[in-house]
């Protein structure tokens, strides 16, 4: 049997996890999936690689041995993955960097001066995708990398550096009986009506309409929105309230909007995307500017 190395990096999650659930949020998959894979993996080989009941998981002695070749055969492999994605793009040195609104905080501001100090000769080119595609052009391979809010349409094809958590707020217009409040609480606004993302933006729509927290109550849609021209111009037209990262506040904060704290949300995630196929150090680099950032 010939395993495949995506098959490989889910068997070292695993033994370096001892937690299928752990493992599983590390690659950004689902636990029936990962789970899935492994079997295939143990019945091609003819071998049981972990011992394994509802409170523990350990490696096999055959488990073992794969560990070390697993590893091994990772590192190589991405390493002749650089290799030749770095020359292949020697004499591009233009890095496309896929958005849907603008991230706020300063942050490709101070990504790009620490990232020309490393790539003095790339050039960054932002492009600005509209809603309908949440990964900001990712999936359509459009851009090179995206800058994302989790979660995206079949996440765990990409892989996935989280930038920054932060809590969710509201815009709503300054007029809205609300608006001169400190903070909101998320239950005085499960009947307002909510600017919603399409259809085609699947979980990440449903993420910001707080789906998860509503319980049994319904969502009142007051329009739909493409981008975020669209949000500023429903917002002070009155047709509905929407949520937002803490860090973009200040990018709504226009004339007749408001921005407050909401108590009673998750955290939001800011993350860079990129397709797991693409080795090349430059994208390392990018990540490392942003985080940094």
């Amino acid at each position: 049997m010939d395993a495949h190395i995506r098959d490989l990096r889910y068997f070292v999650a695993i033994a370096e996890e001892l937690s299928f659930i752990r493992a599983a949020e590390r690659l950004f998959v689902s636990q029936p999936a990962l789970s899935k894979q492994i079997r295939q993996l143990e019945n091609g080989l003819r071998v049981r690689l972990f011992d394994r009941d509802r409170r523990t998981v350990r490696l096999t002695p055959p488990g073992e041995v794969l560990l070390t070749a697993a590893r091994e055969l990772i590192r190589s492999w991405d390493e002749a993955q650089r290799l030749v994605s770095d020359t292949a793009a020697a004499e591009a040195a233009v890095l496309t960097i896929g958005l849907s609104t603008s991230v706020g905080r300063g942050l490709l501001q101070r990504a790009r001066t620490r990232f020309a100090e490393r790539h003095p000769n790339w050039r960054l080119e932002i492009r600005q995708i509209n809603w309908e595609d949440a990964t900001a052009g990712l999936a359509t391979a459009d851009v090179d990398v995206a800058l994302v809010w989790l979660p995206i349409p079949q996440q765990e094809q990409f892989t996935i550096r989280v930038l920054a958590t932060e809590p969710r707020w509201v815009a709503l217009r300054d007029d809205h009986p609300l608006a001169d409040r400190a903070e909101v609480e998320f239950g005085e606004l499960l009947d307002e009506p909510f600017l919603a993302l399409p259809e085609q933006a699947g979980p990440l729509r449903d993420y910001w309409l707080a789906a998860t927290e509503r319980g049994d109550h319904p969502v009142r849609i007051g329009a739909t929105v493409h981008n975020a021209e669209e949000t500023f111009a429903a917002v002070e037209g009155g047709s509905g309230i929407v949520l937002l990262a803490a860090g973009n506040a200040a990018i709504y904060r226009r004339t007749g909007i408001t921005a407050l704290p909401v108590k009673g949300l998750t955290p939001c995630e800011l993350a860079l995307a990129w397709s797991p196929d693409d080795h090349r150090a430059v994208l390392r680099d990018l990540a490392q500017a942003l985080s940094d950032s």
